[in-house]
């Protein structure tokens, strides 16, 4: 039987990101969306035709038809709702951040992992086409040595335009209510200070992070950090050797622009990621000793392919690409990266 999901939350991103997706599938129904702002839940209902909609995310996690849901929630409501939807039983997809902690980040793997449960998070630049054109393209450069060895990397976000289209959902003008179980949004070292830009860091930045662990390594080592209080950063991640320099920064006006270029001995291999709600692929660019190709590309959307890959995951009993229990490496990055800033204790005074 085809999966029954829920959404949970059906703000802009549920909307336009996850609801229009998961509605389009054929291999699964969404049956059921809950959202705490009643006039908002009936308008998404009724432009998806979503015949069920529930006040609370309890109330939807009571539904029997319901057995994956995928929540897009106010960040730090993310972790208490998910952990009460695997605690249900439910398969999860979950925006990012996953959580603020490590120690948080674990509780919600360790629950997925003790259900036997699927537990994706949305780091969906993982699914775009392009994404894997250039993995392939890496991984037969790596075999052939045509390039020689990999000397470097570096990745860069520079905030803009996301490329959000109105056309794709309806907000109204109801205000966020209260209520909601929240997770803290730091550990207890972290300055109350830093907080907003660490979530900041969490929200937009973590995606470059997860794709550079995607394409060099799962766990690399911080080399060097410095953060500013807006979540800007300049980062250096070690992977067994070799140095990826990440620059962060924040922006409100003009083009989207990310990417991540992996430079060898003899060239490179460069993703150019498009903004976050554009539906198009990343751009790869081949740089073979000066002579530069750009790979054909397709019209593809990393949103649509990773909602179709959460259902093929659940009747599958898939890995996801971006799981949970993968993922609790970019929270302990995220810390590490953020305890570089925190000036350390002055030393106690032991003289006699």
């Amino acid at each position: 039987m085809a999966p029954g999901i829920g959404i949970i939350g059906t703000g802009m991103v549920g909307q336009m990101c996850h609801l229009a997706n998961f509605a389009a599938n054929p291999a699964c129904r969404v049956v059921a969306i809950a959202d705490l702002r009643p006039d908002l839940a009936a308008a998404a209902a009724q432009k998806f035709d979503i015949a069920r909609v529930y006040g609370t995310h309890r109330e939807l996690l009571a539904d029997s038809e319901v057995s994956a849901v995928v929540v897009v929630t106010k960040r730090r409501a993310t972790g208490p709702i998910v952990l009460d939807a695997l605690n249900s039983g439910r398969h999860v997809l979950s925006e990012k951040p996953m959580a603020y902690t490590t120690a948080q980040a674990v509780v919600l793997a360790e629950a997925a992992r003790r259900h036997k449960l699927v537990y994706s998070i949305g780091y969906m630049k993982r699914h775009d086409v392009g994404v894997a054109r250039a993995l392939a393209e890496l991984t037969r450069i790596r075999a052939d040595q045509s390039l020689g060895r990999v000397i470097g990397a570096r990745g860069w976000c520079f905030g803009g335009n996301t490329g959000r289209s109105q056309d794709n959902f309806i907000m109204t003008g109801e205000a966020r209510p209260d209520g909601l179980e929240l997770w803290q949004d730091g550990p207890d070292w972290m300055p109350g200070a830093m907080r907003p830009g660490y979530d900041h860091f969490l929200n937009v930045f973590s995606h470059i992070i997860n794709l550079a662990r995607y394409v060099l390594g799962s766990s690399p080592a911080v080399a060097q950090s410095t953060v500013e209080t807006s979540g800007a950063a300049t980062v250096t991640l070690d992977f067994d050797g070799v140095a990826c320099a990440l620059q962060l920064v924040n922006g409100s006006e003009g083009g989207w622009r990310e990417g991540l270029s992996i430079a060898f001995e003899r060239g490179a291999v460069t993703i150019e990621l498009p903004p976050p709600f554009a539906e198009q692929e990343a751009e790869v660019i081949l740089d073979q000793q000066g002579q530069r190709t750009q790979l054909p590309r397709e019209k593809s959307w990393a949103f649509r392919r990773q909602a179709d890959a959460f259902v093929t995951d659940i009747v599958e009993q898939r890995t996801p690409l971006a799981s949970g229990e993968d993922s609790v490496v970019d929270i302990a990055l995220a810390e590490a990266i953020w305890k570089r800033q925190v000036p350390a204790p002055p030393a106690s005074d032991l003289s006699i």
